[in-house]
């Protein structure tokens, strides 16, 4: 997609602070953290949200999880624990119109979520 954020990120055409790369997503520091560690996932591939989510593109999920485990680790905060949100939609509070997950960690969260 021409005008999405993310694609250009994935691209390089916009800069990111890459925490992970592989050859299906992309794992980097979010601009406004909401929390000591707040990494955006996102697969490199073009999917607006979970609603597009299909039998063609349904094991790039699996994959996201795998690379949020490895994070967890690397960043050291696998055992204190930490938060996995994904917002689908405009009233799911997605505001940019590419699936991704974030990833919380270093502090304590409490219901109800951010």
């Amino acid at each position: 997609m021409n005008d999405c954020i993310f694609c250009k990120i994935v691209e390089g055409d916009i800069p990111s602070k890459k925490i992970y790369e592989d050859d299906k997503v992309l794992a980097f520091q979010d601009i406004k953290p909401e929390a000591p560690v707040h990494v955006l996932i996102i697969p490199k591939a073009h999917i607006e949200s979970v609603n597009n989510i299909n039998e063609e593109n349904s094991e790039i999920i699996g994959h996201i999880f795998l690379v949020i485990n490895k994070l967890a680790k690397t960043l050291e905060i696998e055992k204190d624990g930490y938060r996995v949100v994904n917002n689908c939609g405009v009233n799911g509070g997605q505001t940019v119109p590419h699936l991704h997950f974030h990833l919380f960690g270093g502090k304590s969260f409490n219901w109800p979520p951010l």
